[in-house]
């Protein structure tokens, strides 16, 4: 897959992720840190030297992600355009309850699994088949370089496609909040 130059990051810190909790589509508000690491990213993004109006800034439609990708489209001077194919993955019955809940209520699944197939199993959650299918999508409609503001488990899928791996692989794929990896000429770069 051939693609342009692209800087894909996960939101800032949540208040659900400071707790704990699940989230998939329940929304979070960012804590004071979240706040933090959006500007920082958004300074880190500047600090490359990308031109102004030579990005796309891309968000989820989820508003911890769109309070992310907001200070980097204004230093970017741009607007922040939606996707709902890179909204986070579904968590089904998990949405919104502490993980120290979810062991408890289905503790065999958590004990016998590995992280990915612990989540794989959400009860009536989204399929990583679906996942994967819809950030495919996403990235055979990009055109223009772009500045991606997404999700922990989304960002996983849409790196592990970038880099030509198959759904086998997302274990190997890194995760961080406050981080920004960029893939130009078919390298990636951790930007922290």
């Amino acid at each position: 897959m051939h693609l342009p130059e692209l800087y894909i990051l996960r939101h800032g810190e949540t208040v659900a992720n400071a707790e704990g909790r699940m989230q998939g589509g329940f929304d979070s508000p960012l804590t004071a840190k979240g706040e933090a690491q959006a500007h920082a990213m958004a300074q880190r993004l500047a600090d490359q030297g990308l031109a102004k109006g030579a990005f796309d800034v891309i968000s989820s439609p989820q508003g911890r992600a769109m309070r992310t990708a907001e200070p980097i489209a204004r230093l970017m001077g741009c607007d922040v355009q939606t996707d709902t194919r890179i909204a986070e993955i579904g968590m089904g019955q998990w949405a919104g309850l502490l993980l120290s809940d979810i062991v408890e209520r289905w503790p065999a699944q958590y004990e016998n699994e590995s992280v990915l197939e612990f989540y794989r199993r959400v009860p009536e959650g989204e399929s990583f088949d679906s996942l994967w299918a819809r950030t495919g999508a996403f990235l055979s409609d990009l055109t223009r370089p772009a500045v991606v503001v997404t999700h922990g488990f989304t960002s996983r899928f849409l790196r592990a496609q970038v880099m030509g791996w198959g759904m086998d692989r997302l274990g190997e794929v890194p995760d961080g909040q406050g981080v920004i990896f960029a893939f130009r000429g078919g390298q990636q770069t951790i930007l922290k």
